[in-house]
């Protein structure tokens, strides 16, 4: 029988329902990994290179051009002054039109052509950075572990950082009274007031993986299998008839019928391991609470 693979989110903010109880108390933990999403996404597939290139990847849907450059996310971002600092409220999908994006990005697209990082503002939420091959990048971080957090602490750092420091500073003063901005504000909607550096690399030449068909609205997912040359989806599809190893990308747990796995593996962005076989439903002694 084929195995089923469960990509979720935070143990804690998972839905426990009767199924997932039963799995929890009767299946194997196994051994804790690296929180993050990115450490569960490089045990569902196998490429070279030490970091997830976010941009390459959706650059890759966006386009089909990310072959022969670095590629860097430069979304739209809503940043908050505080009393203390400044915090990243929001990043990349603000309801901008595209009208807005194309205004917006006419104004920055002379600041980031000088410094040799050409702008392109695909869609609305994603914004991309073209970088030379040979581009040596400091550090970014994800917008996910900084949103609501005091972004100074977060910004760009190791090689190079002092350059993309400063673009980060000079875009926010470009961006701060934009009057793209200032009807927003009039609108009672946050302003594109600052831009969010992230998911820096090349496109990986392959990719690798086990599974042979995937169930995911993530783009990352989904581009990284479509360089697998395997299909991506729907959950009714995958589910009715499994012939084949399938990778699951969800929120929460479906109502799954079991008995037609041979294993189901949980994967957890906080960490947790965990594995169902057929045979752990008669672990009767293990009380399902």
């Amino acid at each position: 029988m084929p195995t089923l693979t469960l990509l979720l989110p935070e143990l804690a903010r998972v839905e426990c329902t009767r199924q997932l109880a039963q799995w929890l108390a009767r299946g194997d933990r196994l051994s804790n990994a690296k929180p993050g999403r990115e450490t569960a996404l490089r045990e569902c597939f196998e490429f070279i290179g030490t970091a997830l290139p976010v941009a390459a990847l959706t650059r890759s849907l966006d386009a089909g051009d990310a072959s022969g450059a670095q590629w860097l996310r430069a979304d739209p971002a809503y940043a908050m002054a505080d009393t203390v600092t400044a915090r990243l409220m929001a990043c990349g999908e603000l309801g901008l039109s595209q009208e807005e994006r194309d205004e917006l990005a006419r104004a920055l697209r002379p600041l980031f052509g000088d410094a040799g990082y050409p702008l392109e503002a695909l869609r609305p939420d994603r914004w991309y950075l073209r970088c030379p091959l040979d581009a040596r990048l400091p550090a970014f971080a994800d917008p996910r572990d900084v949103l609501g957090d005091d972004l100074m602490s977060h910004l760009p750092r190791g090689n190079y950082e002092h350059q993309w420091r400063s673009l980060f500073n000079e875009a926010q003063v470009i961006l701060h009274n934009h009057p793209v901005n200032v009807r927003r504000v009039q609108r009672g909607q946050v302003p594109a007031n600052s831009l969010w550096f992230w998911g820096a690399g090349k496109l990986p030449e392959w990719v690798r993986t086990r599974f042979a068909q995937v169930v995911s609205a993530d783009f990352v997912v989904t581009a990284l299998a479509k360089l697998a040359k395997i299909p991506v989806v729907d959950m009714q599809a995958a589910l009715a008839k499994p012939d084949a190893d399938i990778l699951l990308d969800t929120a929460e747990v479906p109502e799954i019928d079991a008995c037609r796995f041979s294993t189901v593996d949980l994967l957890f962005a906080s960490g947790e391991r965990l594995r169902y076989k057929h045979a752990h439903r008669w672990r009767f002694w293990r009380r399902v609470r």
